[in-house]
């Protein structure tokens, strides 16, 4: 380094203008009821202290951040993890154009991350419901094979997209036309197949080799959306043939033989509100069954089901209807943060040093209808919960030169 090089960047140090030295702010939340998601479990008037996007201290001898904010007994939790829906990929679902969660040529290798959009006005008001990342899946196509899983945060940057191809989604079951068994069947044929594979070391693999190779070496979940008890046993012994990562979606029958998938380590993500067959495939819908299958040793993910896109905001009242009726208050929070951050292999989904400092303040317990998110960190970086919603309600009922829209 040459001494007016050296000079130079002392000059740009001193001036705070040298971005590699200068350190990112810091936040410490202080008097907070710290709900972790770990087995730490509950601290009350802890600590906890964010920077660089990450935590890095729970409750400190000596509190020293940049700015503190003291949460008054508040809760906070982890960021809450939404799943199976196409958030950022769909704005109005009766407008064509604005959908790119599915395509009628999807395969294995479609990968709907690259149409994600940040700045989607769904994404402000899924903020509002704790919602900080997301598992984004397709919709697919013709094929069984839906296509990739990624997951987004919802900050609203252009590089939200956290984590690409994190899973294979694979659509099973009751079909309009033909049998279920041709599905399954096509499935086990391209598994098999990539298995018994001759390797050409001079040929690069195409997408779908790799794909299928992952899920082969159980490095790639395989979603598999299915809802009865035969179809998921007959996954069960599908993974205990190939030592696939297998993880079900749907589920409704999955109460039937929850003691089967708690053996073979299956999560199950469900829907906390299916209380009624929607079709034969799912006899044993009800709302107790999220409390039924924790009871059994099953990992929990609760996912929103319908429209999730437009309404994954009510993840939250979704956990307390599993509480309601017979599931842990941290067996809930857990299907909404770490598990899911566990099946997908995310560094986040709870609180503890080292861990994405995804994190939300509540006003009172989350899962009760009326709290509200206080203030809320993605990457460590507090984030607006206004959405379009706020932003109408303000344009109607505030005196202004405009015109009104609407007069009783």
């Amino acid at each position: 380094m040459t001494k007016l090089t050296k000079s130079l960047k002392l000059s740009l140090v001193a001036a705070g203008l040298f971005s590699a030295t200068a350190s990112a702010a810091s936040v410490a939340i202080v008097n907070a009821t710290l709900h972790t998601s770990t087995e730490q479990g509950v601290l009350e008037g802890a600590s906890v202290v964010i920077e660089d996007g990450k935590i890095v201290a729970i409750n400190p001898a000596t509190v020293n951040a940049d700015t503190t904010i003291d949460a008054k007994g508040q809760i906070v939790t982890a960021g809450f993890i939404g799943t199976m829906n196409q958030l950022g990929l769909v704005e109005v679902g009766a407008v064509a154009g604005s959908r790119d969660g599915g395509d009628d040529k999807a395969g294995i290798d479609f990968d709907p991350s690259l149409a994600f959009n940040p700045r989607s006005s769904l994404i402000p008001y899924a903020r509002k419901g704790g919602i900080t990342q997301d598992v984004i899946v397709p919709n697919g196509g013709d094929s069984i094979f839906a296509g990739l899983a990624s997951v987004v945060d919802l900050s609203g940057s252009f590089e939200s997209v956290n984590k690409k191809q994190v899973a294979l989604v694979v659509h099973l079951g009751e079909k309009s036309k033909g049998s279920r068994a041709m599905s399954m069947k096509t499935l086990i044929d391209k598994l098999e197949g990539e298995k018994s594979a001759k390797k050409d070391d001079k040929k690069e693999p195409s997408t779908e080799q790799k794909v299928l190779a992952a899920v082969l070496a159980g490095d790639m979940p395989l979603i598999a959306s299915v809802q009865r008890a035969s179809d998921i046993y007959e996954l069960v012994k599908l993974k205990e043939s190939y030592g696939i990562n297998l993880v079900i979606h749907g589920g409704d029958d999955a109460v039937v033989v929850a003691d089967a998938l708690a053996k073979a380590d299956v999560p199950v993500i469900i829907s906390s509100m299916a209380n009624l067959p929607g079709s034969f495939d799912s006899m044993h819908a009800n709302l107790a069954n999220a409390g039924k299958l924790e009871k059994a040793g099953v990992k929990v993910i609760i996912g929103v089901a319908g429209d999730s896109s437009h309404n994954v905001y009510q993840l939250r009242f979704d956990a307390g209807n599993a509480v309601s009726y017979g599931m842990s208050q941290q067996g809930a929070l857990s299907a909404v943060t770490s598990n899911i951050a566990d099946v997908f292999g995310l560094n986040s989904g709870a609180i503890a040093k080292g861990k994405r400092a995804n994190l939300v303040m509540w006003s009172a317990d989350p899962f009760e209808l009326n709290s509200h998110v206080s203030k809320m960190w993605i990457n460590g970086e507090e984030v607006s919960t206004e959405a379009r919603q706020d932003k109408l309600r303000d344009r109607y009922t505030t005196d202004s030169a405009m015109p009104r829209a609407y007069t009783k």
